[in-house]
This record gives structure tokens, C-alpha cells and sequence, in this order.
């Protein structure tokens, strides 16, 4: 045995080497020799260089997750309107907002109490233990063992326990986690290494891909947090989590109603004094005015709303993690989606068959080769994919394709080798012994030395025929198909050798294969462009491939982009491709390429959705404003990046789930809108009683207040959030990210026309009742006095009349964009129950002994009733008039 040269004391971290120089000097560079380390040195290598491990980030604890949803602005707001009721003496009022914010922070950690393990994940692609050669005998080693300059041996099956270079051997390996292509690689010791970019080299493998055939020793060259998967697993842990969109503006929301109590609360203190109202008793009434202004049950609504919007996404296949998502998702601009698997089945088949001439072909003789060139089972859907799609295209078209069939006829079997690219059986066929040759192309066509024609007679090819067939294959190519070359012969006996085997053939044609596109998708692509969102392939695999699947399913691909060309490109310049030119072909995307891509995307103001499935995609996964992962095809480590996971795989799912998402965020403007209105008719009696200096008496109580926000308002906001999508929702271009979702309209609509009307017929309906009953301004109503319980009455009938307004500015806020006539009635069933539960409440508070007592009320006598009927129609008739005369001006452009 060699023995490596070991230093004789410990020192730092060996330096980097260059993995892709001759075997000779790596083995030089790295102190090894090709039957590996001593088990001394490998030990003391251990201790300095640490164990093949990737980093892992240290995750949030749960009691601080919980108390972030304690502090989100506005339930800070709420916490001070507690405290201002608790303050003012009306303790019940106080307690029912802290029960307020209890239970919508409860609501919402456990909705997005998902562990964001995409380190943690990562190790899964680690095998446990792997075949080591050390002190020249090879035995089983723990994984995290592994140093580097250690010799390990790989066969069909393995995974790569580290990033390695071969010394001797052949291997098929999947790495599509790091590469995105579907089609395994091959990986040869001694072959010659061209490649642009490492992950390319013909000669190294890396850590968690797995060897899918052939068998080969390889040196390790690098371990941990060194290696491909490691520097993937860094960029994922350096990203962190940023606002979405829809938290941002719900804080701005935050801020704005801070700022109206704010103005409106302390504006009061010294007009009440100017009006004659003590200073204590202005004080406590400024309080009132705070708590009017503040939605109490806006937060919950939200909350609720969007956990709607995540259970009808998991119906539809989309499984969302954070409840925000749901509405980023709805205002995405861009999306970047990957190839296989999304755009395509993932799954082979066979596209076409044509004859050496080129013209489609069905020859007994090309597909009997189809049909015994294999070792797949189409029965039991064993075997390679390529080989399953090739049997089931024979047997469509008659052959007989079973295991039992195709023993009894063979002889000899050369098994497909991924250095030759191709495999060949020998078979007794009527008595005659026949060779069945498929494979790559260029492998065959050398050993063809006569071609089928149709007529089914051998013709010699020239050289000038050569050229025509290789352009044959390079058309088919081109056309996104996999091209095998099928060629077969006639033999007198079993040839000794495969050399001898694989000599001398016959043509028979081509056979290419497809991973087709999904059916639903070009639909889904053209539900996309009229939303005005631009799609963008970005892919690890071939760019002619990829962008031939991309018009097949319309998606615009006006350029291919390869990564070598995207490495070189300045930022303005990628910039100015991905928004002013069409839609992008990204191929042999690495993972700093699809960083750079969401980064750029961001930077140009676009709301970027990111699909993924490999752990090469984890750190765009997480940059992205929506990173969505494959459940079916994805690693786990880009399912748990990923902010979305789609259960089908399915690129249809995540426009469905875009469709949502604007049906979430125009229902959360729409209850926002309903709670809105309400602000005006509640803080105008404060007001009225101020500037009268208490000469008109206060014609609505905090309490009854309180019974409005968190009662009557609650359950219709709720429906408001479940109303169906608006006719066009998704003909319309994507809203601006920097749009609130509070606007100047909305509020134009809310306190100028919903909102002052409401304050108009519910004062109207508050001074009818006590003028009926001979009020005069100034006369005492207080307990005891003549005109109390008239007193009484005129505020049950203010808070009657805020009900009543309550149901027109319902109905009003169903539709922004079309007359309610085009959305129906009855279409949203949960509104009308509320609707319905609504004025079962307010009777209840109105009519029920005792209830009324709290809360101040008394019957109303029936005209003061019949006085309400028309204010639902007056309040709607308002906002659809208003809607109407603006409904022909176009939408603000992007």
C-alpha cells in the first residue's frame, strides 16, 4: 500500500484545490493516494476540518413568534384602545378588545406555525453511511465522517456523501436537485473535461445527487458546508424573511386609523371645552371618540379572511404557509417558473417515429427493435422512463411487449452502458437471429453502414447521406425532442463479442421522445397575459428544450438566455431584459443565477413568484416574494423555502392560485371599505354633542358603539371576506406594489358618500324621535327626568339606523367595478345569514329585558321602524350612482 504523506503536527485547514486537474496531482494536492487515507489520518483530518455537516441557522422559538402577533400595528392600536377604555371606566369595553387581540393572535400563530427547516432539510440528502477505502480496506463509514483526500466507492443506488472527483469507473447520476435537468448525467474518470462550470464537469459528482448506474471510486475533495449543497444551504440561511406586501400596507392601515383617532380625539378635547363641557368630562368623551375610530374587529377580519383564502388554495392544490401569501400571490407581476414537471408531465414519451428518410414510419422492424431492446417492464411500470415510453409506443402499435415474450426469444444482452450510450439485445426471431441496436445518435450512426427505406430495402449510406442524417437528427432535436437512433441486423450466430455485436447495422430510423406539456397549462399561460403577468422559464435545462416547451404552452420566449451568457451580463443590461423586452428563457440556471434573477425582478418593482423543486432553487425559493414549490417532484428542502407548495406540481395551480389571491385582497379592501363607512355615523353624534356644549345629548353610547364594532359589523365583514370574484378579475393588469389597500377612492366612498349619508339618517332618525316626544335642546334627559326614556329611544333608534345603514353599505361593497345586478343577490348565502344575525342582534339588544338595560336602549314605536326600511336602499343606491358615473374611467396603469 502507498502511504500519503502526512504533516507531522496539526495544522490549519488544508487550502483549496482545483478538483478538475489530472487524478495524479488532486491525489498530490489533497495528501491521499488512490487506496485512500490511513484511519489516523482521517481521524486527525476530523478534528480539524470538522464533520461533513452542513451549517444550520438557529430557528425562531415559539413564544416569540406567538408575541409577534401580539405587536403587530394594529393590534398595538388595540392594546391602546383597551387601556384608554380601561382608563375611561368602561371596563367591559376593555376586555372585550384584549379578548379581541387574544384570539386573532392565537388565530394567526397557528396558522403559520410552519418551522422553516430549509437547512435542516438539506442534511436529508446525506446519506447515513457510505463505502470508505481506508488503510486499503474498504468498510462502512458514517457519513459526517468523511474528510477530505478520503477514497470512496459509488454504485447504482448510492448517494454522493460528499462532493468528489472519479478516479476510475463510469457512473449515471440524478442531479437534478442541483441541476434541474431531468435526464441523468454521466460521469467518467478518465474523460476529457471541457465543461464551463464545475457542476458540469464530466468527471466530478457531488454531495446528495444519486448514482442511477455504472460503479466508480472517487476522491473527496470537499465536505460540508464546502461543498455545492453546503454553499446552497448558506445562501438559504443568509436570506431571512421579509414583509410582504399586504403587511406593509395593513400597517400603513394601522397608521392612518392611528392618525384620525389621533386628530379626532384630541381636536375634541378643546372643542368640547369651548362648548362648555368640563375639562373631565371632554376627557372622557375624547376617549369615546378613540374607540369609535378604532374597527375593532378589523384585525380578526383580516386574519379570517385570509385563512379563507389558504383553505380554498388547499382545495384548488396550492398548500399555503403564511397566511400574507395569499394576497401576495394575488398581486404577482412576474412569474419565474421551472420546466419539468411544471410546465411538462414529467413523464416520456414517444413524439414520433420516422424512417432514415425522415417520413413517419410504423415498420415492423423499427418498432420490434423498440419492443426487444429493453430490460423495462411496461406491466408493472418498472424500469427507465425512456425505456417505459418506447414499450408503451410498440405496444400501441402492436407488439408484443412483455417480460415473458421477450426472455424466451433473446440470447444475448448488453445492457445500456452510459459510455457508449447505447444497448443491444441478440433475439431468435422465426428461426433468425437478429440484432437490436438503440441509443444516442452519435453512438450509432458510425456502426450504420446501410439504412431501411420504406419499401423495406437495405440501401448503402454515403458520406454525403451521413451529413443528411445528422441534420435529420439535428431538426428533430431542435424541435424539443430526445432522439434515439434504432438500427438492427441479421446475424447467422451469436456474435463473441459486443464489438462484433454492434457492427455492421441497418438503419431503421429515429425514434424521438417528448416530456409533453401539460394539458391545463397553456390555458393557465393565457389566463397569465391577459392579467398581464409576464412568465419567465428559468431552468437548468437545455434552453432550446426549454424554450421549445414554452411556445408550446405560450409562453412568448422572444430570447433564450444560457447561464454562461447571464454570467457575463451587466445588471443594467438583465434589467433590461426581464421588463422591457418579452417573456425570458433562463437555461442552465445556477442558484446565484435565479438569486440574481429574483433580485432583479425586486429591484425593477416586480412582485415575483418563484417555482422550484430541487434544492438548487432553496435560496431563490426564499428570496422571491413567493417562492412555490413542487409537492410531488420537490425536494423537501424547497418545499420548506418555499411560502407555497403545490400538491400537483402544477403550473394551472398557481394561476388558480393568483386568481385567489386578488379575490382575497379585493375582498379585504371590501370589508375594509364596510368597516370604514361605519367611522362617520359613530364619531358625528360625538361631535354633534360637543359643538352643542351638550345642549343636544350624546345620541349614541360607547357601549352601543362597542355592540356595532364587535356585534352587528363582525359577522357581515366576515362573509365580505368569502364574497365571490368580481366578473373580469383576472382581465385586469396587476395592481401597483406600492398601491395601499386603502385609497383615495375607497375612503371617497366610505366617509364622502356611504359614510356621511349613514351620519345624515341615523342623526335624521335620532332628532325625529326625540322631537316626537316635544325634546326642546338644552331640556334634561338624564335618569329619573320626564324625557328619559324618549331619550332612551332616540338612541336605540341612532344605533338602529347605523344597522340599518349597516346593510345598504353591505351590499354596496360586494362589487367595485360592475353593477351589483351583474354579481347577484343572493350569491354570497354566508352575507345574507349575516345579514340576518345582524338585525336578530340588534332586536335582541333592543327588545330583550335586561339586555337593553346595558346597553342603554329601549322599544322603538313601529313609525320610528318603518323610518329605517328605506336607508339599506338609500345607502346602496348612493355608492352604485357614484360608481356608476365612474365606472368608464380606465384603471390606473402600471
Amino acid at each position: 500500500m502507498t502511504t500519503p504523506v502526512r504533516p507531522s503536527a496539526v495544522e490549519p485547514e488544508a487550502p483549496e484545490v482545483d478538483a478538475r486537474e489530472p487524478v495524479e496531482l488532486l491525489l498530490r494536492d489533497l495528501r491521499s493516494a488512490p487506496d485512500g487515507l490511513t484511519t489516523r489520518e482521517a481521524a486527525r483530518r476530523l478534528q480539524v476540518e470538522g464533520p461533513n455537516e452542513l451549517p444550520r441557522r438557529g430557528r425562531a422559538q415559539w413564544p416569540l413568534e406567538l408575541l409577534r402577533q401580539f405587536v403587530h400595528p394594529l393590534a398595538l392600536l388595540l392594546w391602546v384602545a383597551a387601556g384608554l377604555a380601561w382608563f375611561a371606566g368602561t371596563a367591559n369595553l376593555a376586555v372585550a378588545i384584549v379578548g379581541v387581540i387574544v384570539l386573532n393572535g392565537l388565530l394567526a400563530f397557528y396558522q403559520e406555525q410552519q418551522a422553516e427547516r430549509a437547512v435542516e432539510a438539506l442534511g436529508e440528502y446525506l446519506p447515513e453511511r457510505t463505502s470508505v477505502v481506508r488503510d486499503g480496506v474498504v468498510a462502512p463509514v458514517a457519513a459526517s465522517e468523511l474528510v477530505r483526500g478520503d477514497v470512496v466507492l459509488l454504485a447504482e443506488g448510492d448517494r454522493v456523501p460528499a462532493d468528489a472527483r472519479l478516479v476510475d469507473g463510469t457512473l449515471d447520476v440524478d442531479a437534478s436537485m442541483l441541476t434541474g435537468e431531468s435526464a441523468p448525467v454521466t460521469r467518467t474518470a478518465d474523460a476529457v473535461d471541457g465543461a464551463a462550470r464545475p457542476i458540469e464537469s464530466p468527471v466530478l459528482v457531488f454531495s446528495g445527487t444519486v448514482c442511477v448506474a455504472g460503479a466508480a471510486r472517487a476522491v473527496v475533495h470537499a465536505t460540508g458546508r464546502h461543498t455545492e449543497i453546503g454553499r446552497i444551504a448558506s445562501l438559504s440561511a443568509r436570506i431571512g424573511r421579509e414583509e410582504s406586501p399586504l403587511e406593509r400596507q395593513v400597517r400603513r392601515v394601522a397608521w392612518l386609523i392611528a392618525g384620525v383617532a389621533l386628530v379626532v380625539g384630541v381636536g375634541f378635547l378643546p372643542l368640547g371645552v369651548a362648548a362648555g363641557l368640563s375639562w373631565s368630562a371632554a376627557f372622557v368623551f375624547a376617549i369615546g371618540l378613540l374607540v369609535a375610530n378604532v374597527p375593532e374587529g378589523l384585525l380578526p377580519t383580516i386574519t379570517l379572511a385570509l385563512a379563507a383564502g389558504v383553505r380554498s388554495m388547499a382545495k384548488a392544490g396550492a398548500l399555503v404557509k403564511r397566511l400574507s401569501a395569499v394576497e401576495t400571490l394575488g398581486s404577482t407581476t412576474v412569474i419565474c417558473t421551472d420546466k419539468t414537471g411544471t410546465l411538462t408531465r414529467n413523464s416520456m414519451r414517444v413524439e414520433e417515429l420516422r424512417d432514415p428518410a425522415g417520413a413517419p414510419t410504423a415498420q415492423p422492424a423499427a418498432v420490434g427493435v423498440l419492443a426487444r431492446c429493453s430490460t423495462a417492464d411496461l406491466a408493472t411500470g418498472s424500469g427507465d422512463p425512456t425505456e417505459l415510453a418506447l414499450l408503451s409506443y410498440a405496444a400501441e402499435r402492436g407488439a408484443d411487449v412483455s417480460v415473458a415474450a421477450r426472455e424466451a426469444a433473446r440470447r444475448v444482452l448488453h445492457p445500456f452502458d452510459p459510455r457508449l450510450k447505447r444497448m443491444s439485445t441478440v433475439d431468435s426471431l422465426d428461426g433468425q437471429l437478429v440484432v437490436s441496436t438503440k441509443g444516442a445518435p452519435e453512438q450509432v450512426l458510425p456502426l450504420c453502414t446501410t439504412e431501411l427505406t420504406d419499401a423495406g430495402i437495405e440501401m448503402p449510406i454515403t458520406a454525403q447521406r451521413r451529413t443528411e442524417l445528422a441534420g435529420q437528427v439535428d431538426g428533430m432535436a431542435r424541435r424539443a425532442l430526445r432522439v434515439l437512433a434504432i438500427a438492427r441486423r441479421a446475424v447467422p450466430s451469436v456474435p463473441p463479442s459486443r464489438g462484433e455485436t454492434e457492427n455492421d447495422l441497418c438503419l431503421a430510423g429515429f425514434a424521438g421522445l417528448v416530456d409533453p406539456p401539460r394539458a391545463e397549462v397553456a390555458p393557465a399561460v393565457a389566463d397569465c397575459h391577459s392579467a398581464g403577468i409576464k412568465v419567465h422559464v428559468v431552468t437548468g435545462d437545455n434552453g432550446l428544450t426549454a424554450a421549445e416547451i414554452a411556445r408550446r404552452v405560450g409562453i412568448r420566449a422572444e430570447r433564450v438566455v444560457e447561464g454562461g451568457e447571464l454570467a457575463k451580463m451587466p445588471e443594467q443590461q438583465l434589467d433590461s431584459v426581464l421588463v422591457e423586452g418579452g417573456e425570458v428563457v433562463f437555461s442552465r440556471a445556477t442558484p446565484e443565477d435565479k438569486l440574481r434573477i429574483a433580485d432583479a425582478l425586486r429591484h425593477c418593482g416586480e412582485v415575483v413568484a418563484m417555482t422550484g423543486d430541487g434544492v438548487n432553487d432553496a435560496p431563490a425559493l426564499r428570496r422571491a416574494d413567493i417562492g412555490v414549490a413542487m409537492g410531488i417532484g420537490g425536494t423537501d428542502v424547497a418545499k420548506e423555502a418555499a411560502t407555497v407548495v403545490l400538491t400537483d406540481d402544477n403550473f394551472a395551480t398557481i394561476v388558480a392560485g393568483v386568481r385567489e389571491g386578488r379575490r382575497v385582497f379585493d375582498n379585504v379592501r371590501k370589508f375594509v371599505l364596510y368597516i370604514f363607512a361605519h367611522a362617520v355615523p359613530e364619531v358625528l353624534p360625538f361631535l354633534l354633542f360637543a359643538i352643542s356644549g351638550g345642549a343636544v345629548p350624546l345620541p349614541l353610547t360607547v357601549l352601543q358603539i362597542l355592540a356595532i364594532d364587535l356585534g352587528t359589523e363582525t359577522l357581515p365583514a366576515l362573509a365580505l371576506g368569502r364574497e365571490p370574484a368580481e366578473p373580469g378579475l383576472m382581465a385586469r393588469p396587476p395592481r401597483d406594489r406600492r398601491e395601499g389597500v386603502v385609497t383615495g377612492r375607497m375612503l371617497l366612498r366610505a366617509w364622502g358618500i356611504m359614510g356621511l349619508l349613514s351620519g345624515i339618517l341615523v342623526l335624521a332618525a335620532y332628532f325625529a324621535v326625540l322631537w316626537a316626544a316635544g325634546w326642546q335642546p338644552g331640556a334634561d334627559v338624564s335618569a329619573g327626568a320626564p324625557l328619559h326614556h324618549a331619550y332612551l329611544q332616540a338612541t336605540t333608534a341612532s344605533f338602529a339606523a347605523i344597522v340599518a345603514c349597516q346593510i345598504g353599505t353591505a351590499f354596496a361593497s360586494r362589487t367595485e367595478r360592475v353593477p351589483l345586478r351583474e354579481v347577484g343577490l343572493t350569491t354570497n348565502r354566508l352575507l345574507l345569514w349575516g345579514l340576518v344575525f345582524e338585525v336578530l342582534f340588534a332586536g335582541l339588544l333592543i327588545y330583550a329585558p335586561g339586555i337593553r338595560d346595558v346597553f342603554g336602549m329601549a322599544p322603538l314605536p313601529a313609525w320610528a321602524l318603518a323610518m329605517l326600511l328605506p336607508m339599506p336602499v338609500l345607502v346602496w343606491g348612493a355608492d352604485e350612482l357614484f360608481r356608476r358615473v365612474t365606472r368608464g374611467r380606465p384603471p390606473r396603469a402600471r
